[in-house]
């Protein structure tokens, strides 16, 4: 808006100038942010080059001068193109030279004019213009007059509104009889923008020009309306303000007497920023500014103050609206998880079927995966590799030995030294609400008088509910559907159904011999060599010592001891480094001794030869597989049945289902009864200090008992896994991988399973097919054909059975046709045939003797099948 001085407006508009003298060659100066219109008195501060020039040029012959508004306002230096061509013809009044350079000048609009030509551009600019004049009305309608009066009565409701209202403001406005002149004295001192301003100015016709001014007044007199309401608003606020300023200027001074100082009102300050910052919920929001309300009435060193500081530095670092952005390239995701881990193949398909699913859907609820299997397999890894493959936050905590609920809901304000849960923790120090969490050993939960942990953990790893999971220290829904919860387990069977229904389980079984050989090439070594300070090209081991490490010095499913074993390796080079010695190291099979002392475990197996008596079964451990020994001795008794061997109450069960089993059949396997009522039965399981339970060992202790009755030698090259019926039937068991490679380890190459378990070979590791001849029973008959060595009457001796040509006839039909229902999966391969993919890039060297023996082993097997069938 351009101030004018209302007595020099009166005295221009009145008087009555001709404009006939006025040159047609003019200078001209672009103004910026206001239009010039006739009869307007302006100051103008002059700071660019060429507008000082046209200044000083007006000035030195008739000051005269061209006034065009530009056209953009933050141009510097316009040219011809950026300035309207209708301007308005001014007069230079008074010109003021200022310190700075600049120049202040006071000009007067005289009359319109058109820009024809620019003659000059450089020193300033020089145009040839065309004087306008505007329409005359011939007469003054009464709708022109009625117009006239409610400009005039609009601008001055308008000053009034402002407070600009005075008597000289009406007297000018009444004053002016010309529609063109009233209407271009209301525009120029109305807020108008520059485009509507100049609308207004190239208006030639007074009536119209007067319509569309009153038009602006409408509008600019509504605004002025609302305006005048909002600033009594405003100043009724700070006037309020200004008394709350008081009063707390007050306040202070009080606190400044008692010796608190200024400290609390700035802490208070500063939590109001943290809170608004923090972008929180608005119930949340709502109930944080009632506590640093609640802070600010207390005195600063009582513990209640301490207490609420500490909930509202919680608060406020939790991470409410914070997440971090995903990176769902699957090829990455795929060669990261390649990169960081050998086999797994089943477990990384389905982390990249979960990427690929987020990146179709990324409003997918965060799913809950848990991964169970024997320590050392890589599933803590598997969770960093997630993170990283999505470029996430990655926060593990462990639940092993917790018991107490408030470790999960948090702890209650009420409470002496309260905090929140382990969850809400780990997201407050990450940083994000989206991170990958995972929950170590969530099978290891315990529960006492203090409460159910994994009943606390079902509303955090629910997705329908944890969108508004309540902790007991917040106090306030916080949501976790967006974080990506995964679990890890060695086993499942103690995890509460209820907790384990909302998880997606995915199982990690153990490794082979050829998969820790490529792990500990490509992973395992280099990370030592590193770790000890090691160059790498200064040291090789040889595959035959790497295997030899792994068949020899360990006993496992995972991969920890086997990195202790390098790990000790690379440290006794070290050593040897450290003193002084150079070269290049080598580590051979023969020199491994050296390193890591005698072998501890023999690939060999246990049992000498075969005995009656005693059978290899196999056992499935939070470990991994191994051989269970079961061992039945007959001593001059009662009768009596007599369990040992640290075993539980599942396995009690399987003996005493043998036992029933047996003596219910005594008669088809000519077992005398005497030996029930005169004899003492000890069935015993070795290593006795080791508790061993679980339902797999059913079909080895029915053959031991049998065997030791009856005098039959049980094959030891033969294991078998699987539960007994009382009427003898074989029942499906778990943990049959595990169970395969803990006999691979020991040197069995002969396993009987049960029939069900025919799918689970499916999922068995190639190489392990491979190596070991399944064979899949229905019935105890089936397992006695396969594990009962063929009796020669000539070779050996027994007084407890004595065979008749009988029986033999009827064994020989009974292999007839238990042979049809024996199922051999080393004959029937196709079906679970599958590429050995552990072999590329495996330098182990195959012992081409090893499997010649292996199947001679199986022909005699097949060659020593017995049955025995109801006379």
């Amino acid at each position: 808006m351009a101030e004018t001085d209302i007595d020099d407006l009166i005295e221009i508009i009145e008087k009555e100038g001709s404009i006939d003298d006025i040159p047609t060659q003019l200078p001209m100066m672009p103004v910026r942010d206001v239009v010039i219109f006739t009869d307007m008195l302006l100051p103008l501060f002059v700071g660019r080059d060429k507008s000082i020039k046209a200044i000083e040029e007006a000035s030195k012959s008739d000051r005269y001068i061209f006034l065009s508004a530009q056209k953009d306002s933050d141009l510097e230096n316009p040219g011809p193109g950026d300035v309207f061509e209708i301007g308005t013809v001014g007069r230079v009044q008074k010109m003021l030279k200022l310190p700075d350079g600049r120049i202040k000048a006071l000009v007067q609009g005289i009359t319109k004019g058109k820009i024809e030509k620019f003659e000059k551009k450089r020193s300033c600019f020089k145009v040839k213009i065309e004087i306008i004049k505007d329409t005359e009305l011939q007469e003054f309608g009464i709708e022109v007059e009625a117009l006239m009066r409610n400009v005039r009565e609009s601008s001055e409701k308008i000053l009034a509104l402002r407070g600009e209202l005075s008597g000289d403001v009406g007297i000018l406005l009444d004053q002016i009889e010309s529609p063109g002149k009233l209407a271009d004295l209301v525009a120029s001192n109305l807020r108008l923008k520059v485009q509507d301003a100049q609308d207004i100015l190239e208006t030639m016709d007074q009536r119209k020009r007067l319509e569309k001014v009153n038009d602006f007044l409408a509008r600019e007199l509504e605004l002025s309306t609302v305006q005048a309401k909002i600033q009594t608003h405003v100043k009724d606020e700070i006037s309020r303000t200004q008394r709350d300023y008081y009063l707390r200027e007050q306040v202070k001074a009080i606190h400044r007497e008692l010796g608190d100082g200024d400290d609390k009102l700035l802490e208070i300050e500063e939590y109001h920023q943290k809170i608004r910052k923090a972008k929180m919920p608005e119930s949340c929001e709502k109930e944080a500014l009632r506590q640093v309300k609640r802070l600010d009435q207390m005195h600063s060193d009582s513990s209640e103050a301490g207490i609420i500081r500490t909930y509202l530095d919680c608060i406020v670092e939790m991470p409410w609206n914070k997440s971090t952005k995903d990176s769902l390239d699957i090829t990455k995701a795929a060669q990261i998880l390649e990169n960081n881990h050998y086999g797994l193949d089943k477990v990384k398909e389905r982390i990249l079927e979960y990427l690929s699913v987020r990146k179709l859907n990324p409003s997918m609820k965060g799913q809950i995966l848990c991964f169970s299997g024997p320590p050392g397999v890589g599933k803590t890894s598997l969770g960093k590799a997630i993170a990283k493959a999505m470029k996430r936050k990655f926060v593990r905590i462990s639940l092993g030995g917790i018991r107490d609920e408030a470790e999960i809901r948090g702890h209650r304000r009420t409470y002496i030294g309260a905090m929140p849960g382990r969850i809400l923790q780990g997201l407050r120090q990450c940083g994000t609400n989206n991170p990958v969490f995972m929950l170590d050993e969530i099978d290891k939960l315990g529960n006492d008088f203090r409460g159910d942990p994994s009943s606390a953990l079902l509303e955090a790893l629910d997705p329908e509910q944890n969108s508004e999971f309540s902790d007991h220290y917040l106090n306030m829904p916080f949501d976790l559907s967006k974080v990506l919860f995964v679990l890890t387990a060695n086993i499942t069977d103690s995890i509460p159904s209820a907790l384990l229904d909302r998880m997606e389980v995915i199982r990690i079984t153990g490794y082979t011999r050829e998969e820790k050989m490529v792990i500990a090439r490509k992973h395992l070594l280099p990370r030592q060599i590193k770790e000890n300070g090691l160059i790498r090209r200064s040291i090789h081991i040889s595959d035959a010592a790497v295997d030899n490490i792994i068949s020899e010095y360990t006993m496992e499913a995972g991969l920890r001891e086997l990195e202790r074993k390098l790990s000790a390796v690379c440290r006794k080079i070290a050593r040897q480094v450290a003193e002084g010695k150079k070269g290049k190291f080598s580590i051979t099979r023969q020199g491994l001794t050296k390193f890591l002392g005698p072998p501890i475990y023999m690939t060999d197996m246990d049992q000498d030869e075969s005995q009656a008596g005693l059978v290899t079964g196999l056992a499935w451990t939070e470990y991994g597989g191994e051989v269970l020994y079961i061992e039945v001795s007959l001593c001059h008794g009662k009768g009596e049945l007599t369990v040992t061997g640290q075993i539980g109450e599942v396995m009690q069960e399987s003996a005493r289902a043998a036992f029933t089993y047996t003596k219910a059949n005594m008669d088809r396997f000519e077992i005398d009864k005497d030996d029930f009522e005169n004899k003492d039965i000890h069935i015993h399981v070795p290593s006795g200090a080791i508790p061993k339970d679980g339902p797999s060992a059913g079909i080895a202790m029915a053959t031991a008992l049998i065997s030791a009755l009856t005098g039959r030698v049980v094959d030891n090259k033969v294991a078998m896994t699987g539960e007994i019926s009382l009427r003898g039937r074989v029942l499906p068991i778990g943990g049959l991988k595990e169970k395969a490679l803990g006999a691979l380890q020991a040197g069995i190459k002969t396993i009987i399973i049960p029939e069900k378990n025919r799918k689970d070979l499916y999922d068995m590791p190639p190489g392990v097919k491979k190596k070991i001849n399944f064979i899949c029973v229905q019935d105890l008959n089936q397992v006695l054909d396969v594990a009962f060595l063929k009796k020669e009457s000539d070779d050996q001796e027994d007084d407890n059975i004595q065979e008749t040509d009988i029986a033999d006839a009827e064994m020989e039909d009974g292999e007839n046709e238990s042979s049809e229902s024996q199922v051999s999966v080393s004959e029937e391969n196709s079906d679970f045939e599958e590429h050995d993919s552990s072999d590329e890039g495996n330098a182990y060297e195959k012992d081409d003797t090893s499997e010649k023996n292996g199947a001679s082993e199986k022909e005699s097997v097949t060659e020593k099948k017995g049955s025995f069938e109801e006379k």
